[in-house]
């Protein structure tokens, strides 16, 4: 086991990370930015480093400061969190040639899911069911034309190395598609330095439904239930649950054994998430994220199975903890993120929390760095914690998630609070019957 795990995040997950480690008996180190000097995490881990200033740039995303700060400490390994440099196939590679212990995969595995093309056909090669759509990038007008014709219409056009939305372009028509490849084109070669598309069905009311799996590197893996994370905005996930209400035991069974054999066969080394689109019974395989999901809490409520812990094992060289069968999926769990934004217009509202409290009680779980008097800086992303409620079924579980909400209080600052609030009391919700658009189409109806 490591003896000391540098934290290479910040905010909610950095925390996160740091408890598992502290459970461990696994020494940490916090790097912070000048911005977050006062972050939660800093002050409770066992040494901290600031690694520059407040623009991620120049701090969370400076592979030599952190490889610096690990040297300096005696890190023996670093944990990324999610976001940042998690899926940076470089900064994996980097920390190999130093000797230290990136907890993930490896740089290859990185690399490759994290170009949607080449994804798609490793996926498609692993026997997961993919979208129909183009083998690779359009190379030109014709192609795209050619290939549309065949898979029928709508079709959507995505940038190759894109996530977010950006690159993303629908077309109904023939028309349509010629304008929205010239411009999800440009979009992607701005947003990530590569203009590759391709082409793909477009389905028209799917649920986005994510398989999370744990592989150990040497051709062992289990999968760990899905997610439904179809409550979204600009493609943003803002609820998430486990199990789906859409999918039966039949259907979860089915998808996550075809994971789980597809990590194993990779090779694939700690914790990833397979996503799908899910429509008419039918899986088609979107991409694979191969960190920790934000959403991760939710696995961890219906199976009491420690993803970080996981990582950390499988990093060193322990194995997994548990055998497929002996994963048991119990009751239901439901996420909300708790964003610093207006409720209505999602602008960021960064500042002051004048007074935080969070709610309490059986299956209720919080993972939050923000305190009264903390000051969100305005430089990250504005989640700022993540409510969880588990219960024996989801209808407890939505009832819980309602008490829950009452007693969340958050002053000083705008919150999605109230966002949630109002969803709690939708029939849609309450029924489980929403796809990817739905809240979008909701927003819009109440501007």
């Amino acid at each position: 086991m490591f003896q000391k795990i540098l934290i290479a995040n910040r905010g909610e997950i950095a925390l996160r990370v740091l408890r598992a480690c502290k459970e461990l008996g696994i020494q940490t180190v916090a790097v912070h930015s000048t911005a977050d000097a006062d972050a939660m995490h800093v002050g409770l881990a066992d040494e901290s480093v600031c690694i520059g200033p407040p623009a991620s740039r120049d701090s969370y995303l400076n592979i030599h400061q952190i490889v610096a700060a690990c040297e300096i400490t005696g890190a023996d390994a670093i944990h990324p969190g999610y976001g940042f440099l998690s899926e940076n196939a470089k900064f994996a590679d980097i920390l190999a040639a130093h000797n230290i212990t990136f907890i993930g995969p490896s740089g290859d595995h990185i690399r490759v899911m994290g170009d949607k093309i080449e994804a798609k056909r490793t996926a498609k090669r692993l026997g997961i069911p993919v979208v129909p759509g183009s083998e690779g990038a359009v190379s030109d007008e014709k192609e795209a034309l050619r290939i549309a014709a065949e898979i029928g219409y709508p079709v959507i056009i995505k940038a190759s190395a894109g996530g977010g939305g950006r690159g993303m372009k629908v077309a109904r028509s023939e028309d349509d598609l010629l304008v929205a490849l010239n411009t999800a084109r440009t979009e992607a070669g701005a947003a990530f330095g590569d203009d590759a598309v391709y082409i793909e069905k477009y389905l028209e009311k799917p649920r986005h439904i994510e398989v999370q799996v744990v592989g150990d590197g040497a051709g062992q893996a289990i999968h760990l239930g899905e997610r439904d994370c179809s409550l979204q905005r600009r493609h943003q996930k803002v609820w998430e649950e486990a199990n789906s209400p859409a999918l039966n035991a039949i259907e979860r069974e089915k998808i996550g054994g075809i994971c789980a054999k597809a990590v194993a066969d990779l090779g694939y080394s700690g914790a990833g998430t397979i996503e799908f689109l899910y429509e008419n019974g039918e899986f088609y395989f979107i991409e694979m994220n191969t960190r920790l999901q934000v959403e991760h809490p939710v696995t961890e409520a219906i199976t009491g199975i420690d993803l970080v812990h996981e990582q950390i094992r499988v990093a060193s060289g322990g194995g997994l903890s548990v055998t497929q069968d002996e994963v048991r999926f119990e009751g239901h769990a439901i996420e909300c993120r708790i964003n610093a934004e207006d409720p209505k217009t999602f602008v960021p509202s960064p500042g002051r929390i004048t007074h935080f409290h969070t709610p309490g009680g059986l299956g209720i779980r919080v993972d939050s760095g923000a305190y009264s008097g903390y000051k969100i800086p305005p430089y990250y992303d504005s989640l700022i914690g993540k409510l969880i409620v588990h219960g024996r079924n989801r209808v407890e579980c939505m009832m819980r998630l309602r008490r829950a909400l009452d007693e969340f209080v958050v002053d000083g600052i705008n919150t999605t609070l109230p966002l949630f609030r109002d969803l709690i009391g939708n029939i849609d919700i309450a029924n489980g019957d929403y796809d990817i658009h739905w809240l979008e189409k909701y927003l819009a109806k109440a501007e």
